[in-house]
């Protein structure tokens, strides 16, 4: 536990208010940047995707499920996989709750992976989520939207991950993609998000940003060398 200056209520409340002017700068500045995400220009996607899912086969309309936006969590694992990523699993404990009342505001949410069906639902049940999820594993989807590295790509090393080229240590990747549907059926991509970027779809962090170890994650091996599954806690 760090070690901190104990100081009477009077201190304490000083101290507390010139936080609360910084956190207040925070906010509106998190507005701000959620303004200018939404502003951006938007691209019109042309390619045809089938996706396999507990719908049987669908298009990327089809996803949209009569709704006019649709977001895509890619959750990574591979096709040679057993089991998904544990971190991209820790965000997916964050949004299965979260997709009932998305709905409320003209906002479907799918994950998408590679994997092929079978292995997605097994693990899914496994997990106990609700979400729908179908898989890439026919289409280039992942590969499109920046998710997915061929073996020979890593082997070069150098991939093409959050708009940037850079070495990367597995065939997938985690990030969140944004389409919107017209009144024609037109579909444009509006925003994608990886890395860091996907840091606030975890609430668990924005709890632990404030009590006094904080995320307690220096000296691990990574960020998240503490997490698991979370049915394997304790085992």
């Amino acid at each position: 536990m760090p070690q901190h200056d104990v100081v009477n209520t009077d201190a304490w409340l000083s101290a507390r208010k010139a936080l609360l002017q910084k956190e207040k700068e925070f906010t509106r500045a998190r507005d701000a940047l959620s303004a200018a995400r939404r502003a951006l220009p938007w691209q019109k996607v042309d390619k045809e995707y089938e996706f396999d899912g507990p719908d049987g086969k669908q298009s990327l309309a089809d996803l949209f499920a009569g709704r006019s936006q649709l977001l895509t969590y890619h959750l990574m694992f591979d096709p040679s996989w057993d089991e998904g990523c544990k971190s991209c699993s820790f965000i997916a404990d964050h949004y299965d709750p979260a997709i009932v009342h998305l709905e409320q505001r003209d906002v479907t949410m799918v994950t998408v992976s590679r994997a092929p069906l079978s292995k997605l639902d097994a693990f899914r049940k496994r997990m106990g989520w609700s979400f729908k999820w179908v898989s890439s594993f026919e289409n280039d989807f992942n590969q499109d939207y920046g998710v997915s590295f061929t073996q020979e790509k890593l082997d070069s090393g150098s991939v093409h991950y959050n708009y940037a080229d850079s070495q990367f240590p597995s065939t997938e990747a985690p990030g969140l993609s944004v389409f919107t549907k017209d009144d024609d059926g037109q579909i444009f991509h509006t925003y994608s998000g990886y890395g860091r970027g996907l840091d606030i779809l975890l609430t668990a962090y924005n709890y632990l940003d404030v009590v006094p170890k904080g995320r307690d994650e220096e000296g691990l091996p990574y960020s998240m060398g503490w997490l698991m599954l979370h049915d394997s806690y304790g085992t």
